[in-house]
């Protein structure tokens, strides 16, 4: 299921000024797996304030759906979530749109799995809660094709 705006109260979404994110560049995509609907929507804000298309996706089984039809400049993903998780997601994507970005973010940083994610291309890994700038970022890195892993 696809999350959207409905019944979030507020997002911070403030971007710094100086960041050049969206600033006459093509429109870039980026897509947030993330099974708590409430930060698919807010991190699909955040994202869209800095100028970049986004789109919530509440599993992985829905985003592979979708990948079909308009495979995203950059996935941000969440490590834990029911049914397929992120590191699993993160494995089927090497064979099913190689060198895509992927940002992993956990709720629950672990050293182990913060090494499994980079040790299977993630581009960045982010702890919740997340840092705009921080995301964004990292987000910009991974699209920019500076980051020094891609799956």
């Amino acid at each position: 299921m696809e999350a959207d705006s409905a019944g979030v109260a507020e997002v911070k979404a403030e971007t710094r000024s100086d960041r050049p994110l969206g600033a006459g560049r093509a429109t870039r995509y980026v897509a947030v797996v993330d099974d708590d609907r409430s930060v698919g929507v807010a991190l699909c804000r955040l994202l869209r304030a800095a100028g970049i298309e986004a789109k919530a996706f509440e599993s992985a089984a829905s985003f592979l759906d979708h990948i079909q039809d308009r495979l995203p400049d950059c996935v941000v993903l969440d490590v834990q979530m029911p049914g397929m998780n992120g590191l699993e997601l993160q494995q089927r994507l090497k064979d099913v749109a190689a060198g895509l970005p992927v940002i992993m973010m956990t709720g629950r940083d672990e050293a182990s799995i913060h090494a499994i994610c980079m040790a299977m291309g993630a581009s960045s890994y982010l702890k919740k809660p997340l840092n705009d700038d921080d995301l964004l970022d990292a987000v910009e890195r991974a699209i920019s094709g500076r980051s020094t892993h891609r799956i």
